[in-house]
C-alpha cells in the first residue's frame, strides 16, 4: 500500500530565486500596481496604501535587512531539501497553481492531475530580450528553457480514478504539446529545481485553480480534496513512499502577518477548522496560493507538524512583498520559528 511519509510547504516567490539586491525589480512592480489585494477582499493602489499607512516598513527594506532576510529564507529552503532527501520518497506530489502557463481562459479546471510520462516546462522567461534578473528568475523556475522531468503516469492515473470514485471531479492532462506556447510553470519548476537536487524523483503535478474566478474552490473544499487525495493514495496497491509539497503563498502582494500566522496555526491537524473557514476575501490574487497549502494540509493531517519558519518578506516601505513560509509535516525534529 502507498503511504504519505512527508509533507512539505514552501513559498515560491521570485525573491527566492534572486539575490536581495535584485528584489528592487519586484518592488518596482508593486509601486506601479493599481490593484493590490487586501485581506478583506478589497483592492487598493500602492499610492493609496502608502498614504494610508506611511512608510511603516522602511527600516525592513534597507539593503542590510533584505540581505539578512534572503539568507534566512535560503537556509530554510536548504532545510526542506535535506528533509526531502532524508525521507527518500519514491514519488512526489506537487500541489501548485497555474498562472496561464499550462492552462488559460479557454480551459481552467478547478483541479487537474497530470499523468504524463514527462513534466515539461514552459520557456516563458528564456528570451534574450529579458533583463538579467528576469532570466535568473526564469532559471530558478526552470522556465528559462524547456526542461523535462520524470512523471509517474501509472500512479497519477490511479489517483485520478480513485479521486473520482470518492466524489472529486478531477480534470486530467497527459501531455505538453508545445512547451514554447504552454507548459508547466513556476509553482512546479521551483520545487523541482530548488528542492529536489540533480536527479529529481518522479513527480505528479496537482494543479489547483486559486487565481481565476469564477471556479476557485473555497478553503473547506480544498481541505476536503486533500483528505480525498490521502484516501486515494492509501488505497493504492503499490508499495510507494509518497511526499506531498505545497508550492506558493503565503499572503501577497500586501503582506498580512496576522493572516499568515493564523494560517500557520491551522497547519496543526487538530486546528484544521482554521483553514477550512478562511474567508474568500482573504484569498485573492497572490494570497490565493494559501489554498495550495490548505489542500496539502488536508492530505497530511495524520502527520505531526514538526517544523515551521515564517518570514514576512517586505520589499517596499508601505508593506508589499510576500509572507514567506516553510513547513514540514513528519520527518523532522519538532520546532517552530516565526
Amino acid at each position: 500500500m502507498a503511504q504519505i511519509i512527508l509533507g512539505v510547504g514552501t513559498s515560491h516567490t521570485p525573491m527566492l530565486t534572486l539575490g536581495s539586491e535584485d528584489w528592487i525589480h519586484r518592488a518596482a512592480d508593486d509601486l506601479k500596481n493599481e490593484k493590490l489585494n487586501q485581506s478583506d477582499g478589497t483592492w487598493i493602489s500602492y499610492a493609496d496604501l502608502l498614504e494610508q499607512r506611511g512608510p511603516l516598513h522602511a527600516d525592513r527594506v534597507a539593503p542590510d535587512a533584505l540581505e539578512t532576510l534572503s539568507r534566512q529564507c535560503q537556509r530554510a529552503l536548504d532545510r526542506l531539501k535535506q528533509e526531502i532527501a532524508a525521507a527518500a520518497p519514491d514519488v512526489i506530489l506537487i500541489v501548485g497553481d497555474d498562472q496561464s502557463e499550462l492552462f488559460g481562459p479557454q480551459n481552467m479546471p478547478v483541479l487537474s492531475i497530470f499523468y504524463g510520462e514527462e513534466v515539461v516546462t514552459h520557456d516563458r522567461w528564456g528570451a534574450a530580450s529579458y533583463p538579467d534578473w528576469a532570466r535568473q528568475m526564469g532559471k530558478g523556475y526552470a522556465m528559462d528553457a524547456v526542461y523535462s522531468f520524470p512523471g509517474a503516469p501509472h500512479f497519477a492515473r490511479a489517483l485520478i480514478e480513485a479521486m473520482v470514485e470518492r466524489g472529486i471531479d478531477v480534470s486530467s492532462a497527459a501531455r505538453v504539446d508545445d512547451p514554447h506556447r504552454a507548459g508547466f510553470g513556476h509553482a512546479f519548476g521551483f520545487v523541482i529545481r530548488r528542492l529536489m537536487g540533480d536527479k529529481p524523483v518522479p513527480v505528479v503535478p496537482i494543479l489547483l485553480n486559486t487565481y481565476y474566478p469564477p471556479n476557485v474552490p473555497p478553503a473547506w473544499r480544498c481541505h476536503d480534496m486533500g483528505r480525498a487525495l490521502r484516501a486515494a493514495i492509501e488505497g493504492h496497491d503499490e508499495d510507494l513512499r509518497v511526499a506531498i509539497i505545497a508550492s506558493g503563498g503565503l499572503s501577497h502582494f500586501i503582506v498580512d502577518e496576522a493572516l499568515d500566522r493564523q494560517v500557520l496555526k491551522g497547519f496543526a491537524p487538530e486546528k484544521a477548522e482554521i483553514l477550512r473557514n478562511l474567508p474568500r476575501g482573504a484569498l485573492m490574487s497572490g494570497s490565493s496560493e494559501i489554498l495550495n497549502w490548505v489542500l496539502t494540509a488536508g492530505a497530511v493531517d495524520h502527520l505531526p507538524l514538526n517544523w515551521v519558519e515564517y518570514y514576512p518578506a517586505y520589499r517596499t516601505p508601505a508593506g508589499t512583498g510576500v509572507g514567506t513560509a516553510f513547513a514540514v509535516w513528519g520527518g523532522a525534529e519538532p520546532g517552530v520559528r516565526a
